[in-house]
């Protein structure tokens, strides 16, 4: 290892698994080497002293990114763009995410696929990528065009399947592939989720069977829970090595139901689903050639529905606090060591230990606003 050693203090560190008060972390490079009490930092060491309030942090991991910086990655698939996303959604102390293609046709799933690899190892802000359908159910479709979606073939398998750097995470309705599709992308190291989808309880089950575990912005998009087919939620509810991803802005599902989430078996991952104008100047953006606006903080068609999500993780993890009455250290376990966890990522991020990547985000701890973050232990 090599490189400037320096480090970060402040009154109180979340590591990822405990709070610890008056600490620093100390980096050589790109990597955490020690979390020490502050009277053991080496004078010689150059350390940035966070402001009294502030809380140090894992840096967050978002899953679900479908653009920001006035960016739609289904715009523009190249490394370009991406960098654009990943650099507007920095600011609000997400340090890595997976930026996310909805519905398309074949060849833009193929050009998503090859400028996220081209990036992996490179930026570190692109740890691989979502691919939010286009195997989805059409009674179950949000804002993904209709006409995009359609079942698997043999080109879309070997096109999944392919060894590729960084992670892949494909969103399917179960009840609209092969189960046989769904083992084989597992086999492959492909992380299968469910959403959009009508499945049943029992297709649920099978599908996990078959090495589905993540399951997408729960509630939205998919079948309700009912009193004689619970459907996909209670499978995931029910499951302790289910992952599920979270919208909590308020809009898209009530702080009542998130709560009910927080108390299943599983592990809740936050997402954004965030849309172009999250980190951006513009209030309108174009998807699938429809005009969608930004109205009182949700990106809505002309008609009112909810298209994606005008969300930042900081803001994520402030509803947590505020809207479901969640600790912070439990919010901020949920924007970074799970989706870690979730991503086989967990013995190098989401957490400030040694050995790990030293991606951190300070927070103002009244108003959990970003303050700085770090990426691979430099400032951004």
């Amino acid at each position: 290892m090599s490189g400037k050693v320096h480090a970060v203090a402040a009154g109180r560190v979340f590591d990822g698994v405990a709070l610890r008060e008056d600490c620093a972390v100390l980096m050589e490079g790109t990597a955490i080497t020690a979390v020490v009490p502050r009277g053991q930092v080496p004078q010689t060491t150059p350390t940035l002293e966070l402001p009294e309030h502030a809380w140090l942090a894992p840096g967050f991991i978002d899953i679900q990114v479908n653009g920001g910086g006035d960016v739609l990655f289904n715009d523009e698939p190249t490394p370009r763009a991406i960098r654009s996303i990943v650099a507007a959604h920095r600011k609000f102390g997400t340090t890595s995410m997976l930026p996310t293609l909805i519905s398309d046709r074949p060849e833009k799933m193929a050009a998503a696929l090859t400028a996220v690899e081209s990036l992996v190892g490179i930026e570190p802000g692109v740890l691989g990528i979502h691919l939010e359908g286009p195997f989805l159910s059409p009674q179950k479709p949000g804002v993904h065009d209709p006409q995009a979606l359609r079942k698997p073939t043999a080109d879309d398998l070997a096109l999944l399947t392919a060894p590729r750097k960084g992670a892949v995470l494909v969103t399917l309705a179960a009840e609209e592939v092969p189960l046989e599709f769904i083992s084989a992308l597992a086999a492959a190291g492909v992380h299968i989720s469910l959403g959009h989808s009508m499945a049943s309880y029992a297709q649920t089950r099978q599908a996990m069977a078959a090495g589905l575990t993540c399951f997408t912005h729960l509630f939205n998009a998919m079948r309700p829970l009912e009193s004689r087919e619970p459907g996909p939620i209670a499978a995931a509810l029910e499951t302790d090595q289910a992952w599920y991803g979270l919208i909590v802005d308020g809009v898209h599902v009530a702080p009542a139901m998130l709560r009910l989430a927080l108390r299943g078996r599983g592990s809740p991952i936050l997402v954004t689903d965030a849309m172009p104008p999250v980190g951006g100047t513009q209030s309108s953006f174009k998807l699938y050639g429809e005009t969608i606006f930004v109205r009182e903080k949700r990106c809505v068609r002309s008609d009112g529905r909810l298209a994606g999500a005008y969300l930042d993780m900081a803001s994520a993890v402030r509803n947590c606090v505020k809207l479901l009455d969640v600790p912070l250290t439990d919010a901020l376990r949920f924007a970074s060591t799970h989706p870690a966890d979730m991503l086989g990522l967990g013995d190098t991020l989401g957490k400030l230990a040694p050995g790990f990547r030293a991606d951190m985000v300070a927070l103002d701890g009244a108003t959990m606003d970003a303050l700085e973050t770090w990426v691979a232990g430099a400032r951004r």
